[in-house]
């Protein structure tokens, strides 16, 4: 059988309310995961840099078991594995007229204590890009501990921070396929049914193939505008033209590369 261009101009022009309503469930779930991870890892990053022996060494142990444990396998442990040890087990809740399965939810937290790991180091790096002069020069002038690290740390190690973390969420949109393994219906698993039901295998793996790259494509773009803004503003030079920053955002943009590809 050939490639059937009828099928699948017709699933790429419309690709129908269910189709929509999986990727809408892909973009929430990278985001959720995202925006939790992130928090996972300020708190871990913190940690890690505690004066306080136990706590560095807890936050340590951590980062080094979640970033050795695949995320397929932290998956099925969260979904399937907890319920069949008898600790805890998802069930579907109801939110402002929203029915949040128990998968998607497993999902989420699974992908965010995922990237929570890799976040922690990624804010310890940009804590420690500061100065220590500067913490320094702040305390002695008054600065409590809270105050130099909202009007001190935070805002120079967010320009180290940024950049990775915008990579990051490049590749959780991505990694959200796995999900499919405990039975998120989100666009790849979507696909795989579609699949088996019409027997367009290969149209169907190009066009979410398709889905994923516009998704990507279109992240890289609002972080590379993210990332110019910072630049522009950190070394006072012009902003790009539209024109300039596309081709400078998805080809020559320094750091882009995805640290685990």
């Amino acid at each position: 059988m050939g490639f059937d261009w009828s099928f699948f101009f017709d699933r790429l022009i419309n690709p129908g309310d269910v189709y929509l309503l999986a990727l809408g469930r892909t973009i929430a779930m990278a985001v959720l995961a995202m925006a939790l991870g992130l928090l996972i890892g300020i708190v871990v990053g913190f940690g890690r840099l505690s004066r306080y022996k136990p706590i560095a060494w807890l936050c340590a142990f951590y980062v080094w078991l979640v970033r050795g444990i695949p995320v397929l396998v932290l998956l099925v442990f969260f979904f399937s594995g907890l319920a069949a040890a008898g600790f805890f087990r998802f069930s579907d809740i109801t939110i402002l007229g929203f029915t949040i399965g128990a998968s998607f939810q497993a999902a989420v937290i699974a992908l965010a204590i995922h990237e929570g790991a890799y976040m922690a180091e990624i804010v310890r790096n940009g804590i420690q890009a500061v100065a220590r002069g500067q913490i320094e020069a702040a305390k002695s002038l008054g600065m409590g501990a809270w105050m130099v690290t909202r009007r001190i740390v935070l805002p120079q190690a967010s320009r180290v921070i940024i950049p990775p973390l915008g990579n990051d969420f490049n590749h959780m949109l991505k990694t959200t396929s796995l999900a499919s393994v405990i039975g998120v219906q989100e666009i790849f698993l979507l696909t795989e049914s579609m699949s088996a039901a019409t027997f367009k295998t290969f149209e169907l793996l190009i066009l979410v193939s398709i889905n994923y790259l516009l998704l990507t494509t279109i992240w890289n773009i609002v972080q590379g505008i993210i990332e110019t803004k910072l630049r522009a503003h950190e070394l006072d030079t012009p902003v790009r033209g539209w024109g300039q920053s596309i081709s400078y955002y998805l080809l020559a943009r320094p750091g882009a590369e995805d640290r685990r590809a």
